[in-house]
């Protein structure tokens, strides 16, 4: 029999908790609704947040080689060719490895993955109505004039008004954009002949515009704020005036942080929208019995939650992601609440379609967690932020650790099972000195592990903590 094609949809900037299935009453999402009846969700799946300020550049980097955080080339810029990448390694077993979509991680690492692809954009964001995008480059080379792309209201004035591209699609939603690729592509697919195919939406991150049906579902004055919501976050964690953090004034606002939520969920239920068409496309061409679905998203975002906008910190709400899984093989309806690292993705997929996993890839196997409820994939994770932040979860408690330049050192303490919104910290208090001391010293253990010899930034970090 073939192997199992493969499709993976990975979103940028979707938050774990926005998919309806999965608990979310206040949001739409009837086609990821589908995945989750399909498949098996990793209700716990993580980044280690990122080395950059730029999360989704490394934790693609990640997706792509399933090496952890410090074990990638300048955060994932560029990707070395002694790291074997996910679509080298379907290729060279007889897939067809086709693309589209954002691509963080340089030029010539693109075509090392895919054979072929399409509307291929190389960055980290764009105006979602023209996004500057190139059809694929069997030379590698990309080359193209610098192309204007309009600077509506929504971008601010600080974004670049010219982009390399060969093409721009004027007026098309980035959504549309690619799912029609990948439909197109579907549509031509053999039936005897395997393929890996990647679609890498830019919704729903900023700026959030979509078609405007979508946007009337989600009246900014019926949006409840989180329980976590604040005007600012209590201290300076090294990441207040980034980019992400200037998209609302400051103080935060209630009216301006409920308009926030609205269209961050509009983006979501337009995405959701595509979604749907990819997946009915395999099911009308026959393929859908034989395609391992995997949904994920590249980062979380905190859309007013503690203060901040951004996804550049250790919380909950920017480190955990959704991650499906549905096909052949996989339970249906299933959820599993072990701790896994989307890095994860490469080796169980290696598993899934019974291929070698190449010895660059240094992420868990998740496969036997999704055929059983009784594997336990990690019992505790490592997360940092930059030079700035350091963080350690056990099954019950969450340590953050805080170093920011020129500011006082913070710590905080979390019992995410009785505070899963993270807001009343522990630290400090007699009766948990103990927990935080052993989580200090997994931390340190971790750290051993994952950052010794490594970069500037992991030894900026520790020389101030």
């Amino acid at each position: 029999m073939t192997k199992p094609n493969v499709l993976i949809l990975f979103t940028d900037d979707q938050r774990y908790d926005t998919i309806h299935a999965l608990g979310n009453e206040n949001i739409r999402t009837p086609n990821m609704d589908r995945l989750v009846g399909q498949g098996t969700t990793f209700t716990q799946a993580h980044i280690p947040c990122g080395t950059h300020g730029a999360i989704c550049m490394p934790s693609r980097a990640m997706l792509h080689t399933g090496r952890t955080l410090f074990h990638l080339k300048n955060s994932g810029e560029t990707i070395p060719e002694e790291h074997t990448m996910l679509g080298e390694a379907f290729r060279e077993n007889g897939y067809r490895t086709w693309g589209c979509g954002k691509w963080h991680n340089g030029r010539s690492s693109f075509n090392r993955g895919f054979d072929d692809g399409d509307e291929v954009m190389f960055g980290g964001m764009a105006d979602h109505w023209n996004v500057p995008a190139y059809h694929y480059d069997s030379t590698g080379r990309y080359d193209a004039e610098l192309a204007y792309i309009p600077d509506p209201p929504s971008f601010g004035n600080n974004e670049v008004k010219y982009r390399q591209a060969d093409h721009i699609h004027a007026g098309r939603h980035s959504s549309e954009l690619l799912a029609d690729a990948a439909v197109d592509f579907i549509r031509t697919q053999d039936v005897n002949n395997p393929f890996l195919a990647y679609v890498a939406f830019l919704a729903p991150h900023d700026p959030r515009t979509m078609p405007e049906n979508f946007r009337a579902m989600y009246p900014p004055e019926s949006i409840e704020l989180p329980p976590n919501y604040s005007g600012g976050h209590p201290f300076n964690n090294g990441a207040l005036k980034i980019r992400d953090e200037l998209l609302a004034e400051f103080p935060r606002s209630p009216e301006e942080t409920k308009r926030h939520i609205a269209e961050y969920y509009a983006m979501i239920t337009h995405l959701d929208n595509e979604v749907g068409r990819i997946i009915d496309a395999l099911e009308e061409s026959g393929l859908r019995e034989n395609t391992i679905i995997v949904l994920a998203g590249d980062n979380g975002l905190a859309v007013g939650q503690h203060g901040l906008m951004g996804k550049q910190n250790c919380y909950e709400h920017s480190i955990r992601v959704p991650l499906i899984f549905s096909g052949p093989g996989i339970p249906a309806g299933e959820t599993r609440d072990t701790y896994v690292y989307l890095l994860d993705i490469f080796r169980t997929l290696c598993d899934l379609v019974d291929i070698d996993v190449p010895d660059s890839v240094e992420g868990e196997n998740l496969a036997p967690a999704i055929r059983s409820h009784d594997v336990k994939v990690r019992t505790s994770l490592y997360f940092a932020f930059y030079a700035y932040q350091r963080a350690i979860k056990n099954e019950r408690y969450k340590l953050i650790e805080y170093a920011p330049r020129d500011a006082e050192r913070r710590t905080q303490l979390f019992d995410l099972e009785a505070d899963p919104w993270e807001t009343n910290d522990l630290y400090g208090r007699s009766e948990f000195l103990s927990i935080s001391a052993q989580l200090r010293e997994d931390m340190l253990d971790f750290r051993d592990d994952w950052e010794q010899g490594n970069t500037e930034r992991s030894a900026r970090f520790w020389q101030r903590y």
